[in-house]
């Protein structure tokens, strides 16, 4: 099933990321972090592609697994980062001989090495190039892009980067996914901005929750996201105690997406680390709210 038609759902629903392993000898407790998550029967997972495209061979793999053990809709990730467009061709060939219906167009992560490469030379120097190559490639696919409501760090200003997002949807982008948001104010006047830019495709909130304290630092550098004062004090009590700021950080996450349900966002989409325990606590919180889950 495509994303696209997912989110004309007006009933409130939840929507998991999941990552492939970086290493073989990893794969099979991988693989069984992913089918618990599945098990709890979310609206979609999305299945990421790695830092310069290092796990991509897992990615089929496990997204494929998803789908056909459990039934959930899955969307796979496409880098830029590191791709020929032999390999997109080959990769989108091989995507839809799973059956799976959903890309996820991304730039991609730069590891240290690409970071100082000579970009002149990629095949894709862009997120919407890549749209453009899978729209020209096989036009039944349903592409996803990511946005920044806190303005992408390599944007000047968050109007250029409203403007490259309408880009991205106009070369072929069904729906987009935010970075881990943990100020819903923020995000509200992104998506004023957006609509008042004329991207009228659905965007689905990014809610991490944060289960340990050195989770901040790393949240903050991958997607240089505010952290409000309330959330603040909330590692600052309680994240020497990973009990409690387990159960804190999960807590916050669910107040944060009720209030978002509350306000007409009808997807989350959940950036569980591949933690089922997580996630099926954040399903318990909500359960009469999307419905009951097994769990």
């Amino acid at each position: 099933m495509k994303i696209s038609e997912i989110l004309k759902k007006e009933t409130p629903s939840l929507s998991f990321e999941v990552f492939p392993p970086k290493t073989d000898s990893s794969f099979d407790s991988v693989r069984h972090a992913t089918e618990e998550i599945s098990a709890l029967r979310p609206a979609f997972m999305s299945v990421t592609y790695g830092a310069g495209g290092g796990t991509s061979r897992y990615t089929l793999e496990i997204a494929k697994n998803i789908k056909e053990r459990f039934g959930v809709p899955t969307l796979a990730h496409l880098t830029c980062v590191s791709s020929t467009r032999e390999t997109v061709r080959a990769k989108i060939v091989e995507l839809r001989g799973a059956g799976i219906e959903n890309i996820m167009a991304l730039r991609g992560d730069l590891t240290p090495e690409l970071d100082g490469s000579d970009r002149s030379t990629w095949h894709y120097r862009h997120a919407v190039d890549l749209i453009r190559e899978i729209r020209d490639i096989d036009d039944g696919f349903c592409i996803g892009g990511a946005c920044y409501p806190e303005v992408h760090p390599e944007s000047r200003s968050q109007a250029e980067d409203i403007r490259f997002l309408k880009e991205k949807v106009d070369a072929g982008c069904s729906f987009l996914t935010t970075q881990m948001v943990f100020d819903n104010n923020l995000l509200y006047n992104f998506l004023y901005k957006c609509r008042e830019a004329g991207i009228t495709v659905p965007v689905v909130p990014g809610i991490m929750p944060i289960t340990n304290g050195t989770q901040v630092e790393r949240a903050i550098k991958l997607s240089g996201s505010f952290m409000p004062q309330r959330f603040k004090a909330i590692v600052d009590r309680f994240g020497s105690d990973p009990a409690a700021m387990k159960q804190a950080g999960i807590a916050y996450a669910t107040d944060q997406i009720i209030d978002l349900y509350a306000n007409g966002i009808t997807n989350v989409h959940v950036y569980s680390m591949n933690k089922p325990d997580v996630a099926a606590q954040i399903m318990r919180n909500l359960s009469s709210i999307i419905g009951e889950k097994e769990c």
